[in-house]
């Protein structure tokens, strides 16, 4: 596979990332006065190179103690990400799931699965037009085993903090986004095949626009 690495790990492929860039010209205050919610997307594949940069602001390890891009409530980490991926250059459609620790993501059911995404989204079909589509979940017991039932508000925080690292690391790509919070929480499991123990959150579609 040209531009990445991949081998097989207890049967699942897993597949390497570029090393993000740590040292874009862009500064955070032009990325947030450019940050827009973009809805609408132009023909035109994402790169590998892209993808990684988006996964790693999303949820990305930034030190030797395993801290990540955004916070969370005691460095509990409960998010989880997948990656439908329909036009992405060097990766074949399907669904990927991301690994901080190791920036890699592991191959999941194979095929384009962005129109299926879009039906579960309450059929908001311009979600199929993005070139590929993050589904942002929560193990929230990660969280609510210290914190109890406040944990919940702790996880919608941090999945807040995930999605803004997302628009501003996507605006300094010159890609769109939006963050969808509209779509049958079962439809979206089956379709990105989550565990019984994630909840979906949200969805970020990117792409050109």
């Amino acid at each position: 596979m040209k531009g990445a690495s991949a081998e097989t790990r207890g049967g699942a492929e897993r597949i390497g990332l570029p090393p993000p860039a740590l040292d874009r010209q862009m500064t955070v205050e032009a990325a947030i006065r450019s940050r827009r919610s973009i809805r609408e997307f132009g023909p035109g594949s994402i790169t590998l190179e892209e993808i990684s940069q988006i996964l790693w602001a999303a949820q990305g390890i930034t030190d030797r103690a395993g801290y990540r891009t955004a916070p969370s409530a005691g460095a509990l980490y409960p998010l989880e990400i997948s990656l439908i991926a329909g036009d992405v250059r060097s990766l074949p459609a399907g669904i990927y799931r991301y690994s901080p620790r190791t920036h890699t993501l592991e191959a999941g059911a194979a095929g384009d699965r962005r129109t299926a995404i879009a039906e579960a989204a309450l059929s908001q079909r311009w979600i199929a037009d993005a070139a590929a589509i993050l589904v942002l979940a929560a193990v929230e017991e990660r969280t609510t085993v210290k914190y109890g039932r406040r944990g919940v508000r702790y996880v919608h925080i941090e999945v807040g903090h995930a999605a803004q690292n997302v628009y501003l690391q996507a605006a300094a790509l010159g890609l769109g986004t939006t963050i969808v919070g509209a779509f049958d929480d079962d439809e979206v499991k089956g379709v990105a095949n989550l565990r019984r123990d994630e909840t979906p959150l949200c969805l970020l579609p990117i792409g050109r626009h």
